[in-house]
């Protein structure tokens, strides 16, 4: 029968041995064999990317994350899936698979901070080099690639600033040069794009976010094409950075609601925005909620839908009063990270003392405009927008 994607993440398989509507949580690192005819060929299946219900060795994984690997796979609709233990393992997991010493990775410049960090200083040590490009800009990308380019990574849209890119225009280019491409696609997630087809070699997404949806684990999704499987698989299994029978167990809990989740986040974010715009100390809201919006265009030409996650641009000369917004709110948390089911608000520090936040996709902003990024979760869209109208009186 074929089902639909909304059908398939609330019955993915059918394992008769187990009769529970979820599957067993299967913590292993030695796995036994019947005999060494049975490991060789098991092995011979696995190295050749052949369906297997277990690996031969708990490095490699378990039943659990197998079972969340072919769900992630075939939303995805990938060659094969890797699961790391965080989200950040999938774009070091891609990064050091592919690259080697002499080669060079252009990285947009609106990737979050573990990303820009791994990509301009721990890759040096090996002698790879690295360029930051501007997102607003393709020219900049173009003009920055050389006979040393070997990945190019995409961050889309960027995870505090939101600019979207042409991402056909970005794999066309890479295919001309035989360049890699590997894009963050943790915002709109696999439900409402599938970077594969259009054209990337892998697609990242944090699992930790909107796949887990409950703030309880964390972990990351690398899908890949055939051309680059076995170079990742080679060191996917030499690294160890498999994730958790545990965390997949969570995980594979959350993607069952994944669809109707990012809905309702969508809904909730599409009914505060409506307020918010009306704000006359909110100067910019960034997200593409309206067709004069900037980067509307783009992601209608790529995304089935949207979410919860977007960034507020206040204007304030004083930084203090900005605080105090957002140290005054009940019902949003301050923290790291979001995708969970309730709302989160975050103060971006745009010229702290450190290179990461000195780039180029905050030289728009002036010295009084503060970006506020805000992740709007599942309570009642009344409730948090009484909670922002009290909150934004601080603002001077």
């Amino acid at each position: 029968m074929k089902k639909s994607i909304s059908t398939f993440l609330k019955h993915p398989t059918k394992d008769s041995s187990n009769r529970s509507a979820n599957p067993p949580v299967t913590r292993a690192s030695t796995i036994l064999f019947d005999t060494m005819q049975e490991l060789i060929l098991h092995e011979k299946k696995i190295k050749a990317n052949k369906k297997v219900s277990y690996y031969s060795y708990g490095r490699y994984g378990s039943s659990t994350t197998i079972e969340l690997e072919n769900m992630i796979k075939k939303l995805e609709e990938a060659y094969h899936v890797f699961l790391t233990g965080t989200g950040f393992g999938g774009v070091a997991l891609a990064i050091m698979s592919l690259c080697r010493p002499g080669d060079e990775i252009l990285v947009s410049d609106n990737v979050y901070g573990p990303t820009k960090e791994i990509s301009e200083e721990l890759v040096k040590e090996f002698n790879i080099s690295t360029k930051f490009y501007n997102p607003d800009k393709f020219e900049d990308l173009q003009n920055k690639v050389t006979k040393q380019t070997k990945m190019i990574i995409v961050e889309n849209p960027g995870s505090n600033t939101f600019e979207f890119q042409d991402l056909s225009k970005i794999v066309k280019l890479a295919k001309r040069k035989n360049i890699l491409t590997f894009l963050d696609n943790t915002w709109g997630t696999p439900l409402y794009l599938k970077p594969l087809k259009i054209g990337f070699d892998l697609s990242f997404c944090s699992a930790t976010k909107y796949f887990s949806g409950h703030s309880d684990a964390m972990g990351g999704s690398l899908a890949v094409n055939k051309k680059v499987f076995k170079k990742v698989m080679f060191f996917y299994k030499l690294s160890g950075y498999r994730m958790s029978a545990d965390e997949a167990y969570l995980i594979i809990r959350g993607l069952r609601t994944l669809d109707v989740r990012l809905k309702k986040h969508y809904e909730n974010a599409k009914i505060v925005i409506n307020f918010l715009k009306r704000q006359k100390k909110i100067k910019e809201i960034l997200y593409p909620y309206k067709p004069t919006s900037k980067s509307y265009k783009l992601w209608k030409k790529y995304y089935s839908g949207a979410n919860g996650l977007f960034s507020i641009v206040v204007k304030s000369k004083k930084k203090s009063s900005v605080v105090k917004f957002v140290n005054s709110l009940e019902l949003f948390g301050i923290g790291y990270s979001w995708g969970g089911f309730e709302s989160l608000v975050l103060l971006q520090e745009l010229r702290a003392n450190t290179k990461y936040t000195k780039t180029r996709r905050y030289f728009r902003f002036a010295k009084d405009e503060h970006i506020v990024r805000l992740h709007i979760g599942l309570e009642d869209p009344k409730d948090l927008i009484q909670d922002l109208k009290q909150s934004l009186r601080h603002i001077k």
